[in-house]
């Protein structure tokens, strides 16, 4: 391709609204442009690179035994409702209605459809099992559409289904899409940590994210240097506090005591209380609207008071993710108090809150001798043990794991830093099957359920995890699996007549004729301005092309990132070709 007959309007200024490298790149380098928040167009150079991600996506879906198809975008209602996705999945969907005024969903995933295909094609474990993927766009009605492709409103995944007859063969199913997943992401150039995590509105009985470390990424890792944990934040566990509770009861009982005008945490560790914040105990209210309820009701969470609660890992116990904390006139109708002065003591509760559901962080089991808060404004409770003065009715680990914490595979410190989602894999189980009616006879002719798995791979988000992660302080260095072309030319004279523009287009056309992806750099600018473009767009391997160089029979090979070296002008193609060759060499080890 000619630059001249392509469409590359690169920016020298950076976008004032692109907030993280990558998004300023995918600007400034001429992949996309921005229609309005959280929509975008594929320019010519991001949609080829968009292309070969997708065909690695493919090829590797392909080799791991899974079957492409291609579901509608436009989804009915019921099916949702029978999931029961269409209440707690509710903030996140587009809804329309057409012209008989009937409402439809535009899909953010697939799984209510693809187990509705199922549900009506098979019938008997010797169809089984199956995966089914496609490469499809979907639709989130983002809250924040923020950082270009990383958290869009319209977006390209790869979402793969898998049904199987049992756990055990659901789980070697899960296995595979893990395997390909590295494979996927390692073709494209990314480096990335697969961590467990936690299932989300997807539900299931386990997962796995596949993480590009990012210092701009919105997800947190929770890692161990020495061993193999590594865990998304909201599923991360640890051997507990570095400093445990109090253990050893007073002998006394709770005692209620003064506190005027302490509301946190922080004001009772002061003088003149000084109660340490590992030996409070802090109460939170939420409200909690079961599965299928139009209600909702009020449960206690107790914590340490030096812990903050993970809301991902509290939706298990609570067996809903519709939840959220209590208003402080709500908080007030139940326990009689406002926040600041809240607590559980069984002794201190009024008659509402006496069947208040109490879930409790296993950091507390067997504390003894804390603080907690009197049920009664400008009031504490000291001596109070958690075994003897609080009826605890749940214990889950509902805390958010610390930086230096121990592992507990190696009993090491724990690390945090940050990253990019690109991938997760979902160990489904029989939800959706048993929901939508899923079900296969097996040899007995019994009905079961199909056991259920499901993965996806952000496809324009990995694109942009690539650009977060090879890129320098001139632009985009695109590994070459997925650049949009591999190799540059450059002549600097672009006069028909030039013996260099001559030379550049020899070599253009035999480089095209062995299958490389070229580009010549044809326009009539600047050196400069050819070579900053060229930096910016971070194609592969550029070949340059002046008259001191050419006088010396030779022209310049200058990888992305890399040292130049001379080659003569006869033997450029096989250099090129070389270079190639040892490229990809090097990216299959």
């Amino acid at each position: 391709m000619r630059w001249s007959q392509t469409f590359i309007p690169t920016l020298k200024e950076t976008p004032a609204d692109a907030e993280i490298v990558s998004h300023q790149l995918l600007l400034r380098a001429a992949l996309v442009r921005k229609l309005t928040g959280g929509l975008y167009t594929f320019l010519p150079l991001g949609l080829r690179a968009l292309r070969k991600v997708e065909r690695i996506v493919r090829e590797e879906m392909d080799r791991a035994g899974a079957l492409e198809v291609f579901m509608p975008a436009l989804q009915p209602p019921e099916i949702w409702q029978q999931s029961g996705r269409y209440v707690t999945a509710r903030e996140v969907l587009y809804k329309v209605r057409d012209r008989a005024d009937k409402e439809w969903l535009l899909g953010p995933t697939h799984e209510e459809v693809i187990t509705s295909l199922v549900a009506g094609e098979i019938n008997s474990y010797r169809q089984l099992p199956k995966n089914f993927y496609q490469v499809q766009t979907k639709f989130r009605d983002e809250i924040r559409p923020r950082f270009g492709l990383m958290r869009a409103k319209e977006f390209i995944m790869k979402d793969a289904y898998s049904f199987d007859v049992t756990d055990q063969a659901a789980q070697v199913s899960y296995q595979k899409m893990y395997d390909a997943y590295t494979r996927i992401f390692q073709r494209c150039g990314l480096r990335t940590l697969p961590v467990e995590a936690d299932t989300g509105v997807i539900g299931g009985k386990f997962s796995h994210e596949f993480m590009v470390p990012a210092e701009t990424g919105e997800n947190e890792v929770v890692y161990c240097e020495t061993g193999p944990y590594a865990a998304n934040l909201e599923k991360a566990v640890s051997q507990g506090p570095l400093t445990p509770c109090p253990l050893a009861d007073t002998g006394h009982e709770p005692e209620r005591f003064a506190t005027p005008g302490v509301l946190t945490i922080e004001a009772l560790s002061q003088a003149p209380y000084h109660v340490p914040a590992s030996a409070q105990i802090k109460t939170l209210v939420y409200m909690v609207k079961p599965f299928g309820s139009e209600d909702s009701h009020p449960v206690a969470i107790l914590l340490r008071g030096d812990d903050q609660l993970n809301e991902a890992k509290l939706a298990g116990p609570l067996g809903s993710n519709v939840f959220r904390p209590a208003t402080p006139e709500e908080i007030f109708l139940v326990l009689g108090a406002h926040p600041g002065s809240l607590g559980a003591v069984a002794s201190r509760l009024p008659t509402q809150a006496a069947a208040l559901p109490v879930f409790a962080d296993e950091a507390l089991r067997g504390a003894a001798g804390m603080t907690t808060g009197a049920n009664e404004d400008g009031y504490h409770v000291r001596h109070v043990n958690l075994t003897r003065d609080v009826r605890v009715t749940h214990w889950a680990d509902l805390r958010t794991v610390r930086v230096g914490e121990r592992c507990v595979v190696s009993g090491q410190p724990l690390k945090i830093r940050r990253a990019i989602e690109v991938g997760h894999v979902f160990k489904l189980g029989t939800k959706y099957s048993e929901a939508l009616n899923a079900r296969y006879l097996d040899e007995t002719g019994v009905s079961r359920p199909c056991v259920m798995g499901c993965y996806g791979i952000g496809v324009t988000r990995t694109l942009q995890a690539i650009v977060e992660q090879s890129n320098d302080k001139d632009g985009v260095r695109w590994p070459v699996a997925v650049a949009p072309y591999t190799v540059l030319i450059t002549p600097l004279n672009v006069a028909p007549e030039s013996p260099g523009m001559q030379l550049a287009e020899r070599i253009y056309a035999d480089l095209a004729t062995r299958g490389v992806e070229v580009l010549l750099d044809d326009r009539d600018e600047r050196p400069g301005v050819k070579f900053k473009d060229a930096d910016l767009i971070g194609i592969p391997l550029r070949v340059s092309i002046g008259e001191k160089s050419l006088a010396r029979g030779e022209v310049e090979l200058k990888p992305r990132g890399g040292a130049m070296t001379a080659a003569k002008a006869e033997d450029a193609v096989a250099r090129v070709l070389e270079w190639l060759h040892e490229a990809e060499a090097s990216r299959a080890t």
